[in-house]
């Protein structure tokens, strides 16, 4: 997440540098067949310097949960966000405005972390899932119609939409071989049952 965050502000110092240009040009355009690709590139840019400090703190935190689990995943997790994300704006969004942020990656991030647990059936990442949807649950007052000016709920909303989707689409699916190889190593282990009952709670 260092790294994917020194690339958001390297852009945003290019982007600050051109007069948000880029944030013009690559923005997603409501109903705009020309910006549909702008959906992939809408989370790297951003509107102001508050714009993209007010997000780099929770984007690194829920990137961060969202990405232990494997790079891959992650990887798979971060498009269909950024797609979910962005057609929810390109498809339900009125007014004419070119939208960018990271803030929909970090709703859909949000969303996954706190249902993975659940999906999974890992006993560490649904205590994680509480722990992040108590302390901010607040957060999704940004994703209902009514949100202050100058933030876009669609994205939010659509952001986590992909989160949850990501949790069930990119769950672990054991397979046979697996299942049928850890009883096989350890039958003769004195604590057989014990490793049993925490391979079960995803330990």
């Amino acid at each position: 997440m260092f790294g994917f965050l020194a690339v958001l502000w390297l852009i945003q110092l290019a982007n600050w540098g051109g007069d948000y240009t880029l944030s013009h040009d690559y923005g997603v355009g409501s109903g705009d067949p020309a910006t549909l690709p702008a959906i992939l590139t809408a989370p790297l840019l951003h509107w102001s310097w508050a714009h993209i400090e007010s997000n780099s703190g929770p984007l690194f935190v829920f990137g961060f949960l969202a990405a232990y689990r494997g790079v891959a995943r992650f990887l798979g997790l971060t498009l269909l966000i950024a797609v979910t994300s962005g057609l929810a704006v390109w498809i339900f969004e009125r007014d004419n405005v070119a939208t960018v942020g990271a803030s929909g990656l970090v709703f859909g991030y949000f969303a996954h972390v706190v249902v993975r647990g659940l999906v999974d059936r890992h006993l560490i990442d649904t205590l994680i899932g509480i722990v992040m949807a108590a302390s901010f649950a607040y957060t999704l007052a940004g994703a209902v119609p009514g949100a202050p000016a100058g933030i876009s709920w669609l994205a939010h909303l659509g952001g986590l939409v992909g989160g949850l989707a990501g949790a069930w689409l990119l769950r672990d699916r054991p397979t046979r071989a697996k299942t049928a190889d850890i009883p096989a190593a350890r039958a003769g282990h004195p604590r057989a049952d014990l490793h049993k009952e925490l391979d079960d709670l995803g330990l």
